[in-house]
C-alpha cells in the first residue's frame, strides 16, 4: 500500500510540524538520510515514511525498521520541509532529559543556549557542540524548540549524539553545584578567551551561556555567571556571529581540557 497526502498516518504524522503538536505528542519529525540514520541509531524512530526511490537508495535504512511505509511523492511533499526533499522523514520520540539527570553525571563541557529563538543558529550549536565534545546543550528560558524541523536539519544528526534539556532560564546556580565553572559570553566582557586560555582557566569543567543574536544574553545570567567573556576581534568586523562565536568557545575549552 502506497500512502498519500490524504492517509490518517501522513496527516498525524504532518501535524508535527507545529510545536503544539509536538508538545502534545513527545514526538518530531527527522528528515533526510543523515537525520534518520542517526535517529535509527538512537533507537529514536517510531515510523519512517519513504518514496518508492528512496526506500530503494536507501534501503540500509528502510529494512531497519518494520514501521517503514511508502508514500507518494505529494505526501513526501507535505511531510517535508526541505524545497527538494529526499525522499525520507522518520516520526522520532523526542529525546529530552531533566537537568538534574543531565548534570547527575557530571559532564565536563556543556552549552547553554539562552532564549535564543532562531533555529538555525540553535542547530548549527547543537552540532558544533557534539563536534566539540559537549556532552550536553541545555535550551533555557523562552529558546526555540530543539525539535524544531530547521533546528533540526541544522543539527545534522548531532540532536540525536548530545542530550538535550530543557529548562527555565535561572539555570546557573544548578550548573555550579554539578562543579561547572560558568561562563557568559558578551562582547563587553571583563575577560577574553585569549587570556583564560593563556592562564589555564578553560581546562576546568565548563559551561558556556549563549544568548540570542539580536539582544544577547538576559542581565540576570550575566550577573549570576562566574566570568563575562568576549571574543577578541582582530581584523575589522564588528562582532562574529553566534554560532561562530559558540565554535570559537566550545573548542578553545576542548582544547584546554584535553591538553
Amino acid at each position: 500500500m502506497t500512502f498519500t497526502p490524504r492517509t490518517p498516518r501522513v496527516v498525524a504524522a504532518r501535524r508535527l510540524q507545529r510545536r503544539k503538536d509536538r508538545d502534545q505528542t513527545g514526538r518530531f519529525l527527522a528528515e533526510g538520510p543523515q537525520a534518520v540514520r542517526e535517529a535509527l541509531s538512537a533507537g529514536a524512530v517510531v515510523e519512517l515514511f519513504a518514496t518508492a526511490a528512496a526506500f530503494q537508495r536507501y534501503a540500509d535504512l528502510t529494512t531497519q525498521t518494520p514501521a517503514a511505509s511508502v508514500v507518494t511523492e505529494e505526501a513526501m511533499a507535505v511531510l517535508a520541509e526541505t524545497v527538494q526533499p529526499q525522499g525520507l522523514v522518520a516520526v522520532c520520540e523526542q529525546l529530552d532529559v531533566p537537568l538534574s539527570d543531565a548534570l547527575a553525571k557530571r559532564p565536563r563541557l556543556v552549552a547553554v543556549v539562552a532564549e535564543v529563538r532562531d533555529p538555525g543558529n540553535a542547530g548549527t550549536i547543537l552540532r558544533t557542540a557534539d563536534a566539540a565534545g559537549a556532552s550536553a546543550v541545555i535550551f533555557a528560558g523562552d529558546a526555540v524548540d530543539p525539535y524544531n524541523g530547521k533546528c533540526v536539519r541544522a543539527s545534522a544528526g548531532s540532536l540525536f549524539h548530545v542530550e538535550v534539556i530543557r529548562s527555565p532560564l535561572a539555570v546557573v546556580d544548578d550548573l555550579r553545584t554539578s562543579g561547572l565553572q560558568v561562563l557568559a559570553t558578551t562582547g563587553s566582557g571583563a575577560d577574553d578567551l585569549d587570556s583564560l586560555l593563556d592562564d589555564g582557566a578553560l581546562g576546568a569543567p565548563t559551561a558556556w551561556l549563549f544568548g540570542s543574536e539580536a539582544h544577547g544574553l538576559p542581565e540576570s545570567l550575566l550577573e549570576a555567571a562566574d566570568r563575562r567573556v568576549r571574543v577578541p576581534i582582530y581584523g575589522g568586523a564588528e562582532s562574529l556571529n553566534l554560532a561562530a562565536a559558540a565554535a570559537v568557545c566550545l573548542y578553545a575549552s576542548a582544547r584546554a581540557q584535553r591538553q
